[in-house]
Formats: C-alpha cells, sequence, structure tokens
C-alpha cells in the first residue's frame, strides 16, 4: 500500500517581495512549507528573486507587475508547471492577480484579489466583477475533478468573527455584504475553507494594519484563505496562521495561512 504523504501548503501576502525578503526567507526556513501562494510581490517579472528563491529550496513561478500587485507559486521538491497567468474571462484586464500550475499533482492558484476601496464605485464594481469570474472558473476547476487549491489574499472578511468588533470599518469594500455573499458562493461550490474547518467559531485574523497598534491590541481581520477541492478537503490533517510572522521587524501586515493535507 502507498504510504501517505503530508502536505504542508500556505498563503502569504508579502506586500512587496523584495522589501520583506528577508522575513520570507526566515519564514520559509523556519517552516519549510512543501507549497506556497504568495500575493503583492510589488515587482517587475525581472526583479523577482529568483536565486534567493532558490538557494533556499524552492521553484517559483510568477507574475509580476511594477509597483503594485504580483503573484506568485513556490514548490520545494518540485517545479510548478504554470497552466494560467490571469484569471480568465475579461481580456482586457492586465492587473497581476492570479497565477495558477501544476505541483506535485496538485492544480494551485495564488489569488490577490482587488481590494475594492473606495465604494461604491469603479474599484468596488471591478472588485465583484473580478470575484464572479473566480467563482465561475473555481466551478470549472472543481467539474475537472483533479485536486485543486485556490489559495491568497481574497480581501473579503467573510463573516463578523472574522473582523475584530468595531464599527470603524462599516464603509470598507471588505466588509460589505456584495463580496461576503460572492465569497459565500465560492465556498458553497464545495471546498472546504480550511481556518473554518479547523476553527469554526474562533475569531482569527491574518491581517492587522500599521495603523495605531492595530496588531498588538490584535485588532485584525481575516482576509487570507485557503479552499480545498473535496478530496484534498478530506485529506486536512490541520490549519492556522502564524501570527509571530506578523511581528518581526519590517513585517508584511499580513501573516501566512497554512494547511497541513495527508495524501
Amino acid at each position: 500500500m502507498a504510504r501517505s504523504r503530508r502536505l504542508r501548503i500556505a498563503t502569504f501576502n508579502i506586500n512587496n517581495i523584495n522589501k520583506r525578503l528577508p522575513n520570507l526567507l526566515a519564514w520559509l526556513d523556519d517552516t519549510r512549507p512543501d507549497i506556497v501562494a504568495l500575493q503583492e510581490l510589488k515587482a517587475k517579472d525581472a526583479d523577482f528573486p529568483v536565486e534567493a528563491v532558490e538557494a533556499a529550496g524552492y521553484k517559483a513561478v510568477w507574475q509580476g507587475q511594477k509597483s503594485w500587485n504580483g503573484v506568485a507559486l513556490l514548490a520545494r521538491g518540485s517545479e510548478p508547471v504554470v497552466t494560467r497567468r490571469s484569471l480568465p474571462g475579461d481580456d482586457d484586464d492586465d492587473q497581476a492577480r492570479y497565477i495558477e500550475a501544476a505541483i506535485a499533482g496538485i492544480v494551485v492558484a495564488s489569488i490577490y484579489a482587488p481590494n475594492g476601496n473606495p465604494q461604491p464605485g469603479p474599484k468596488f464594481d471591478y472588485k465583484l466583477a473580478w470575484m464572479k469570474r473566480l467563482i465561475a472558473h473555481a466551478a470549472e476547476l472543481k467539474a475537472a475533478g483533479v485536486p485543486v487549491v485556490l489559495a491568497g489574499d481574497f480581501n473579503v472578511a467573510p463573516t463578523e468573527i472574522d473582523i475584530y468588533p468595531t464599527r470603524s470599518w462599516d464603509d470598507d469594500a471588505l466588509v460589505q455584504p456584495a463580496p461576503r455573499r460572492s465569497f459565500r458562493r465560492l465556498v458553497d461550490q464545495g471546498w472546504t475553507d480550511v481556518v473554518r474547518q479547523v476553527f469554526p467559531d474562533q475569531r482569527i485574523y491574518s491581517f492587522w494594519t500599521y495603523w495605531r497598534g492595530r496588531f498588538s491590541r490584535d485588532h485584525g481581520l481575516l482576509l487570507d484563505h485557503i479552499l480545498l477541492s473535496p478530496d484534498l478537503g478530506e485529506g486536512l490533517a490541520g490549519a492556522g496562521v502564524d501570527r509571530d510572522v506578523r511581528g518581526k521587524e519590517g513585517a508584511s501586515d499580513h501573516a501566512p495561512v497554512w494547511a497541513l493535507i495527508e495524501r
């Protein structure tokens, strides 16, 4: 009988990969994830630190963009094979927010959904249209019957327990009913939301702004999510947030979210 393998899959909005490269490399060394989805590279393709990432033991594929956006996938012990470099459904969308690759027999997507602020307005409309495209593409991936991971910064705090008790964010795009409904429609296709599967009722955050001591007061939001197709969801063996990474010097305002999967 074939031996099972435990995979550690993580997503991390690095918020400028070159500026935070020491933080990224230290986290990779500490936790040794097998697959990593990165967002908000804020670097052109040519500026991706491929040599440093490979020296850390990872092969990488990425879709960069000058000054903002940008997504990547890292793999330890295997070579990612790109299947998509953009989300289908809008040929005029040139924002680097989606990359998809086959890694160790799994299709993995790194997702950086639009923020949507200010709302209402064109940026919020773009957010909702982008999420509608994601829902449609996710349905196609799931229908294909292959193991799939959708991981990234979805820029949605899906429910009230995904944001600290406050009214100060009431007008923010991250907590509006429409994107929350979009995220729920996505999950309801049959994906396993790893954090909520393991911690159904607990306040767990992955993002804390740099303002007013929000991290030290644990005034955060859960914006970063990992969704597993049903076959992978059956093997979910753990999940969590590497909160301490957010407290390091020079840290991103996000912390990595991870899942352990038995295969």
